[in-house]
């Protein structure tokens, strides 16, 4: 079996555009989901994936892999919903109450290593405060399980810039915390 990764979209109609909607769909919804809402989310994996086969003919694999070619378009989807998007985080931190419960299995599984129960109104609130480049940064990471690189693949920025926003992202976060890091260490996977 192909891998969806190395699918020539540019001429993927049909069945090739198909093994990559099927690999990818679930995990770009569950990114969304946990950005937005799940109400969102099911609009927005739709339209990434609309705008990915509409836009097949840009896609260059030698510039890299579908996998974050697609959180790149998720990404922009999210920003042009920014405005919900830090309401729905300031909005938490004045309730307190847990993100992401709503959902079961994987994404509890990231939640439980993205979140203290203790902070987690706190830590909305301090991604609230991000700047939009430095939060997108810190959810492709932790949300989206991305690597560093890929990461910088799906914003289209250098890697180290990656780097940079994380480690400027981890100090407000630590700051508005009170020291405390709801981060595990990310690390180049």
């Amino acid at each position: 079996m192909i891998d969806p990764s190395d699918v020539d979209l540019a001429e993927g109609i049909g069945e090739a555009f198909d093994r990559v909607f099927d690999a990818h769909f679930a995990e770009i919804h569950r990114y969304v989901a946990r950005r937005l809402d799940t109400d969102v989310a099911d609009d927005l994996a739709a339209d990434t994936f609309l705008i990915a086969f509409r836009d097949r003919h840009r896609f260059d694999a030698a510039r890299g892999a579908v996998r974050p070619w697609l959180y790149g378009i998720a990404t922009n989807l999210v920003a042009r919903h920014r405005r919900q998007e830090v309401r729905r985080w300031r909005a938490l931190s004045r309730t307190g109450a847990p993100w992401g419960r709503a959902h079961e299995g994987h994404e509890d599984a990231v939640t439980a290593r993205v979140t203290a129960e203790r902070v987690t109104g706190r830590l909305a609130g301090a991604l609230a405060g991000l700047a939009k480049r430095d939060r997108d940064v810190v959810l492709l990471l932790a949300l989206g399980g991305l690597a560093h690189a890929e990461v910088a693949e799906a914003l289209g920025i250098p890697y180290g810039t990656v780097a940079s926003r994380l480690n400027r992202a981890r100090k407000q976060l630590r700051k508005a915390l009170g020291g405390v890091n709801p981060l595990e260490e990310a690390h180049d996977g």
